[in-house]
């Protein structure tokens, strides 16, 4: 499809407000929390707001497909597949920070089509869909002008999600640019779609957990790619993100992860 549809994004919205109030409801409460065989957490929250949406697609749109973190994967008869990460941040949700989001992704083949983040407890919203600019709760946002790395903020989760080779490559590039900050997830692509960030680099991340962000990012005239440049999708996809906010620093960022230590 050229744009999506908006039958199609309001459904897309109406499964983020589905998923909201278990997310919101549960957050800075007492809630199980169980490790799941990768060693990551997962609370009742995830798997509440993961079951709901996907009743709600299953109910209203079956010949879609899904795929989510916590309840998998079901196939495509549309070409079209929900792609869902309850709470993305669930570190920092079980922590009480504020900085995770529910990540709706519709995909069409291997391409995300539309994309929503949702901060529940701080009630933002930004949407991102082909052939429209990307919004915060209903208002168009942009992301930085910055070109240059020796101006850029730079964001990624955590030393602990880049292997050896990966946090070398990391630090050249952190090097190069102006602030460097940690911890986020999710949030910190957000925040580059409206301007407070400038690059966002991320390893071993998995399909939902990067599908969504793809449609922000590039409705507000950002970039997105691998760490090598490559387009991101579900075929050989090597889980490195690279988001920058022009073309000019997601070149001199590619340019600085290739450096060779």
């Amino acid at each position: 499809m050229t744009s999506v549809p908006v039958d199609v994004l309001a459904f897309a919205q109406s499964l983020a407000d589905t998923a909201r109030p278990i997310v919101a409801g549960a957050f800075r409460k007492s809630i199980a929390v169980d490790t799941k065989l990768d060693r990551t957490p997962v609370t009742e929250a995830d798997r509440a707001a993961e079951h709901a949406m996907r009743a709600m697609i299953e109910q209203i749109r079956p010949q879609d497909g899904f795929l989510g973190e916590e309840t998998g994967r079901k196939p495509s008869f549309s070409g079209l597949t929900w792609v869902v990460d309850p709470i993305d941040g669930t570190k920092a949700f079980i922590c009480g920070k504020p900085v995770f989001g529910t990540l709706i992704a519709l995909m069409e083949g291997d391409t995300p089509i539309l994309g929503i983040i949702d901060q529940p407890v701080l009630d933002e919203r930004w949407v991102g869909a082909r052939g429209l600019p990307t919004v915060l709760n209903g208002r168009a946002c942009q992301a930085s002008t910055c070109r240059s790395l020796e101006d850029g903020r730079l964001q990624t989760t955590g030393p602990g999600n880049l292997a050896p080779a990966e946090w070398t490559r990391f630090q050249a590039l952190a090097k190069r640019c102006a602030i460097t900050g940690y911890g986020g997830d999710c949030y910190n692509y957000a925040l580059l779609a409206c301007g407070f960030v400038d690059v966002v680099a991320e390893a071993n991340l998995k399909l939902y957990d990067y599908a969504a962000l793809i449609p922000v990012i590039e409705g507000a005239g950002g970039v997105v790619t691998g760490w090598a440049g490559q387009a991101v999708g579900t075929a050989g996809h090597d889980g490195t993100i690279l988001a920058a906010a022009t073309p000019e620093l997601h070149k001199a960022a590619l340019a600085a992860l290739a450096e060779p230590a």
